[in-house]
């Protein structure tokens, strides 16, 4: 791959995301400005900008690494993305416009009257924005490490440094035209590719692949696994060790062997080449299926669902990412912190019906990449870099200058995806530490909070390895669901709601889903057993524990309803014209 290419590509979009977040800064002349873009932005252009931030590094990468190594069943993750607004847009969207508030904290202290939900809420708010801000920076490097060899912290080093000077220096302004413009450009970066990689595989490249039967290295391949793995080779296999390979406690100093049908240990560093039409053996152990690598990589029913019989926890698992992504996504701080920005709760719902068309267009692309890297790039399910398929497809499907060119370009709408959701991801969390944790409300202290919002993240993303990035999105989004999903819905839709009962329920709910991140992200309990599955998909029973103890709580204590329970009702719920009126007079 011409890093020339790459590396201009990359620089290109730092620049531009640079200039056009400077433009955001000439006009942002009041305070309103730099925190809500004075709630002006036109729907189309809001819309824009919420795809923008919304389509992360698990939306450009990640999906279709899934679909590489785990088959049809991944594409429950982009139909939750999608879905989410969809619940966002029926029960949130304009409601929470109404209520005047900046922040999630802003909506809890004013729904219930309490500081101490407040806090509690600006807790978890931080917490999400940091767990989500973790792929992003990640797959940055990830990114930048396979396309040019750069060391891996570097790529999430350029994004926080351009995120942290670009969200500092103008708010909500500049970063409403950085990623409304850069929205378009991950389409295309998609997009183009895509058609050229769909004319070159229907124009007899690949003459008779399909994509149900077990994968194969279409060419001699070598293989370089970075840490030791163990791999389920399914038929006698022959290979050569290229330099020096520990293989089973077995060294080769190059030479040809012999690989058993079973699982065998490949100890890191160690490069296999294998020959043509050998089939990909797989990560044993992974998917906990007993039969290698995710489960699917190796297998005929690549393309069918994993919910059958076949995988018994997978049906479980299936139901937890339904219920993270759908419920999810009403609780993301960069993205409810958008509706603020509407004029009105009408051009609110108007918003949202855009983002729904923008994302469902964008969200038929990734599989197909996943699709094709099925038959052009099966090692990467061997070494464990799925999330690297659409970066390498460009080159291993078309060669040639074609081939660089749209690597180039698909390296571009890859580092606009980390910098687009991290920029709101960082303006969400600065904006919390902002009114909840230093002293002042000013602009000057959100700068200070901006540092905060991505020096914590950028640590971790340094010290926390092996998490796929779009299982690391699904993780963010079970905390959401659990901590935030019952707070609005039963908050906006339930006047019976208390604060105690929302200070229950958050701890309840978000608590428990955050302790089973942690756990899973710490690989505190591993194996294919239920309490593995439990941890690593909490929504399934968090989401209900949150709902039920802020109900029961809320029930058991009604004398403890806010004073002004009616009003803030009614400024929800009425029409704009009929909200300030009833303001007015009280």
């Amino acid at each position: 791959m011409n890093q020339v290419y790459t590396a201009g590509a990359v620089t290109g979009v730092v620049l531009i995301t640079v200039l056009v977040g400077a433009l955001g800064l000439r006009i942002s002349r009041t305070t309103s400005d730099f925190y809500v873009a004075s709630r002006s932005v036109p729907p189309w252009l809001n819309a824009s900008a919420i795809s923008g931030e919304y389509l992360s590094a698990a939306s450009f990468l990640g999906i279709a690494g899934l679909v590489l190594a785990q088959g049809a069943d991944s594409l429950w993750y982009p139909v939750g993305y999608t879905a989410g607004f969809l619940v966002l847009l029926a029960f949130v969207a304009a409601p929470l416009r109404r209520s005047g508030a900046y922040t999630l904290p802003d909506f809890a202290e004013a729904r219930l009257e309490s500081r101490v939900v407040r806090r509690m809420a600006s807790v978890f708010v931080v917490g999400v924005g940091w767990l989500y801000l973790l792929p992003q920076l990640q797959g940055a490097g990830l990114t930048l490490r396979i396309l040019t060899g750069a060391p891996g912290w570097l790529g999430g080093a350029v994004v926080a440094a351009v995120v942290t000077a670009v969200v500092a220096a103008g708010g909500m302004r500049s970063i409403t035209f950085v990623q409304a413009f850069q929205y378009w450009l991950k389409l295309t970066a998609l997009l183009v590719p895509a058609i050229f990689l769909c004319l070159a595989w229907s124009g007899g490249i690949s003459p008779g692949a399909v994509f149900d039967r077990p994968a194969t290295f279409r060419t001699a391949t070598s293989v370089t696994v970075d840490d030791t793995v163990r791999i389920d080779v399914a038929r006698p296999t022959r290979i050569t060790a290229v330099g020096t390979a520990t293989v089973d406690g077995t060294r080769h100093h190059g030479g040809r062997f012999v690989l058993a049908p079973g699982v065998h240990t490949v100890d890191a560093g160690a490069t296999l080449r294998f020959p043509a039409h050998a089939r990909v053996p797989e990560r044993a152990g992974y998917g906990g299926t007993g039969d290698g690598g995710t489960g699917y990589g190796g297998r005929a029913d690549w393309a069918r669902s994993v919910t059958g019989p076949q995988e018994p926890h997978h049906l479980y698992a299936t139901y937890g990412l339904i219920l993270a992504t759908f419920l999810g996504t009403m609780g993301l701080p960069h993205v409810t912190v958008r509706f603020y920005t509407s004029p009105d709760g009408r051009a609110a719902r108007r918003t949202t019906l855009v983002v729904l068309g923008l994302i469902g267009a964008f969200y038929l692309l990734p599989p197909v990449f996943g699709a094709l890297a099925r038959v052009y790039a099966p090692d990467l399910t061997l070494t464990g870099q799925t999330d690297a398929a659409v970066l390498v497809l460009p080159a291993r499907m078309l060669g040639g200058g074609a081939g660089e060119a749209l690597g180039a370009l698909v390296a571009a709408g890859a580092f606009a995806a980390f910098l687009s959701t991290a920029s709101g991801l960082t303006m969400s969390v600065a904006g919390v530490l902002t009114q909840d944790v230093l002293p002042s409300l000013g602009i000057r202290h959100f700068r200070v909070a901006t540092l905060a919002a991505m020096g914590v993240p950028l640590a971790a993303a340094t010290m926390v390895t092996g998490l796929s990035v779009a299982d690391a999105v699904g993780l963010a989004f079970a905390v959401s669901a659990s901590a935030f999903c019952p707070l609005l819905v039963l908050g906006i839709w339930w006047r019976g709601l208390t604060a105690p009962g929302a200070i229950a329920g958050i701890l309840a709910g978000g608590g428990s889903a955050l302790t089973a991140v942690a756990l899973t992200m710490a690989d505190w309990v591993t194996g294919p057993g239920w309490p593995h599955t439990l941890l690593q998909w909490p929504a399934v029973w968090s989401v209900p524990v949150g709902f039920l103890t802020m109900i029961s709580v809320s029930l058991a204590g009604r004398r403890a309803l806010p004073v002004s329970v009616a009003a803030t009702m009614a400024r929800l719920h009425l029409p704009e014209p009929a909200a300030p009126a009833r303001g007015a007079r009280g």
